[in-house]
């Protein structure tokens, strides 16, 4: 069955709590004395951590699951709240896709059908109870659209070719690189002394070639 059987004795303090804890740093298990950190020490608040773990918010040992984190976003809460509730009273959504909208005399009716007769007057008020509370504290219009931290894509690489390109391209820069000339222009003076030409041209040679 998906329908948790938590309950609260009294709702007057959900709001304060569900506040706190988005306030507060998550703990590593939400015990009872992280509840009374809080601020809350009555033996009634004690009850919301049942609620808690149908609502898949904690595990049984009570330590938060990504449900508790994502809820302690501002901009997100209602949605995640929304959306835990479908989860933890599936079985009351199918039989009234709009359970939510209900009042709690009429969740009350649709609880005591599908525990048949399982639980007594009380604890069905009790649940029906809870269960409106919740949905107060929750917006359903946009359950299933929680907006998770996407991370820009990957800049793109500028291919310019394929690798066979690119290296012929590598070895024409090369080339170019290498293929380098230089005209040296060199006035001879007027001169029959072969031995002036010899000269120059030893200079020339040891220099620059």
């Amino acid at each position: 069955m998906a329908l948790t059987n938590a309950y609260l004795m009294t709702a007057k303090n959900l709001d304060g709590m569900l506040s706190a804890m988005r306030t507060a740093q998550a703990p590593e298990k939400f015990t009872i004395k992280f509840l009374e950190s809080l601020g809350y020490t009555s033996t009634n608040d004690r009850l919301i951590i049942g609620v808690l773990k149908g609502l898949g918010f904690v595990d049984e040992n009570s330590v938060p699951k990504q449900r508790y984190y994502e809820y302690l976003d501002e901009t997100q809460h209602k949605i995640v709240l929304a959306q835990a509730i479908r989860e933890g009273y599936a079985d009351l959504f199918r039989v009234n896709s709009k359970a939510n909208e209900m009042d709690q005399q009429q969740v009350k009716n649709k609880l005591k059908t599908l525990t048949q007769g399982a639980k007594s007057e009380n604890v069905l008020g009790l649940m029906a109870m809870t269960f409106t509370a919740l949905c107060k504290q929750a917006d359903f219009s946009k359950t299933g659209t929680v907006q998770k931290e996407e991370r820009p894509p990957a800049p793109q690489q500028v291919q310019q070719g394929s690798p066979a390109t690119k290296d012929e391209e590598v070895k024409g820069e090369r080339r170019h690189a290498l293929d380098l000339a230089y005209n040296i222009h060199i006035e001879l003076p007027p001169t029959r002394d072969q031995a002036v030409y010899d000269a120059i041209f030893r200079s020339i040679r040891e220099h620059l070639l």
